[in-house]
């Protein structure tokens, strides 16, 4: 076990109100990027939105030291589990909280039969693509892009986030060993 052990779960309803202070602690960050410094004070996901995930089964939070630091809510659609909102509270960022959740929905994906994880981020905010990437995503570029993350970045846009900033990641599940091998976390069942 590491020192600072992190339980990952499935999210339970009566943490649903918890969830968007986790989120506005992580867009904390976006206070060092001036031009992205809005992102700090934007909306986070409603309450509602958390409750739907977690009636789906897509909603999965981390524990560290007894408290929630993080969640990852997801939904399934064809062969894909999409990652709608990962976030780590900002004190315990760079612990290994963000990879333990995505390692779970992962995990959950493997199990029934999913073939890939996809998500939208920025493409030039050091702790977006290139932590992605190095979890093993890939950019997707437009003309790679399915309709339905095709319809998810122009509604971002829609919705204020710059297109041009923005990218479609993808990370196959099929012939790639799992995220989880090598973690000291306990299941997400567990």
């Amino acid at each position: 076990m590491s020192s600072n052990p992190v339980r990952v779960r499935l999210a339970r309803f009566a943490e649903a109100e918890q969830l968007p202070a986790i989120e506005r602690s992580a867009t904390q960050a976006f206070l060092a990027l001036p031009e992205l410094a809005w992102v700090a004070t934007d909306d986070t996901l409603p309450v509602e939105a958390h409750r739907h995930f977690i009636e789906i089964g897509g909603s999965w939070v981390a524990e560290l030291e007894g408290r929630l630091v993080g969640f990852l809510c997801a939904e399934a659609y064809q062969s894909d589990l999409h990652l709608w909102e990962v976030a780590v509270e900002r004190t315990a960022q760079g612990q290994g909280v963000g990879r333990g959740l995505i390692a779970a929905a992962e995990g959950h994906a493997r199990r029934v039969g999913l073939r890939r994880l996809t998500l939208t981020t920025f493409r030039d905010v050091p702790w977006n693509q290139g932590l992605y990437e190095h979890l093993g995503f890939r950019v997707l570029e437009r003309h790679q892009l399915d309709p339905r993350l095709s319809y998810v970045l122009d509604l971002e846009a829609r919705q204020g986030l710059p297109l041009e900033r923005r990218c479609a990641m993808a990370r196959r599940l099929t012939g790639t060993p799992p995220l989880s091998a090598g973690l000291s976390l306990p299941s997400a069942d567990a």
